[in-house]
């Protein structure tokens, strides 16, 4: 078992043999690691799930080592006394022995590439929801009220124009700046989503999963980035308990009390999740489906955004199913029962 922890130019090294000693204690340069980790006989290699660990873990895993791959948090408990690069890779070595470990599923070059993908469509968005704020908040500082949303806000600004705003020429000019860069970003966040579903067309597990009510294109193909076939969770439940999707329970006087989600996990996957739940729960609700009489049985009992939170984490489970089992999504949900 080698263990290794990971550094922008160094990496800390520690081998433990059969019995768990420690036999190696070195440290490297991450060249020079893979360099070592070719001379050595097929082994296990252990590092935690950050950047370039999977870079890593794929040369590794090309000159026939095993690699496993853990979650941060799940190694701190094995760190003794004060913390140091070598007690870390020893940890790190340890962690990756307990037979009850979750390791991280080593992302292919394609998955990272989709990932990054995501990632800059989102600041896009992110940078958009900012101008959008500040358009709103400059005219309202002025006793101009525009109605809320990109869409209905910018439509609203179209009917009226610029003349016809109640403000100084500086001002005028500096909302027509504000709607150019909207309207450059929306260009540029239209042409992610035309690659993203283009990409779900030629993917078969893509196309599989945008076919469930509420995932659509922008979710499979964030879901495919992150989870690949899934097989890194036992069960669908696995799953939405790794996006913060499940409640959490506290006990007391024998009875279970249900408390909110443990928003752990990936942020950006439940964020996309819930969005998707949200727009689709009206339709499928007011639908005579099996899945429509479980949301307005769920929703004559909790609040809308308990039942929406709920049916992320269903749409998690059947993403699970479908990536695990290779399978359609059963149409017979979303017909009438």
């Amino acid at each position: 078992m080698l263990g290794i922890d990971l550094g922008k130019n160094s990496c800390s090294l520690a081998g433990l043999d059969a019995t768990g000693a420690v036999v190696i204690r070195r440290k490297m340069t991450r060249e020079a690691v893979v360099a070592f980790a070719a001379s050595l006989p097929s082994c296990v290699i252990a590092m935690e799930a950050c950047c370039g660990a999977h870079f890593l873990g794929r040369a590794f895993a090309g000159q026939g080592h095993e690699v496993r791959l853990m979650s941060p948090e799940y190694v701190q408990p094995y760190v003794k006394a004060q913390k140091t690069d070598d007690r870390d890779a020893e940890a790190i070595a340890e962690a990756a022995t307990r037979p009850t470990m979750r390791f991280v599923t080593l992302k292919s070059e394609a998955q990272l590439d989709l990932q990054v993908l995501h990632r800059a469509r989102e600041r896009l968005v992110l940078a958009r929801t900012a101008l959008i704020n500040q358009l709103r908040a400059i005219l309202l500082e002025r006793g101009i009220i525009f109605p809320k949303g990109r869409i209905a806000l910018m439509r609203r600004l179209d009917e009226v124009g610029l003349e016809g705003l109640a403000v100084s020429d500086r001002t005028r000019a500096l909302v027509s700046d504000l709607r150019d860069e909207c309207a450059v970003l929306d260009r540029r966040i239209k042409a992610y989503d035309e690659e993203f579903a283009a990409l779900a067309r030629n993917d078969p597990q893509a196309r599989r999963l945008s076919s469930i009510p509420g995932v659509g294109v922008i979710n499979a193909t964030a879901l495919l980035a992150a989870v690949g076939d899934g097989s890194a969770f036992a069960r669908g439940r696995d799953l939405a308990s790794w996006l913060g999707l499940t409640p959490r329970q506290h006990s007391t006087g024998g009875k279970t009390k249900m408390l909110g989600i443990s928003k752990r996990g990936n942020r950006y996957l439940r964020k996309q999740l819930i969005h998707g739940a949200r727009a689709a729960m009206p339709h499928l609700a007011a639908k005579p489906t099996r899945m429509g009489a479980w949301l307005r049985e769920m929703l004559s009992r909790s609040h809308p955004n308990v039942v929406v939170v709920a049916l992320a984490a269903k749409l998690a489970r059947i993403v699970w199913a479908l990536l695990r089992h290779e399978r359609s999504f059963d149409q017979g949900a979303v017909l009438p029962a």
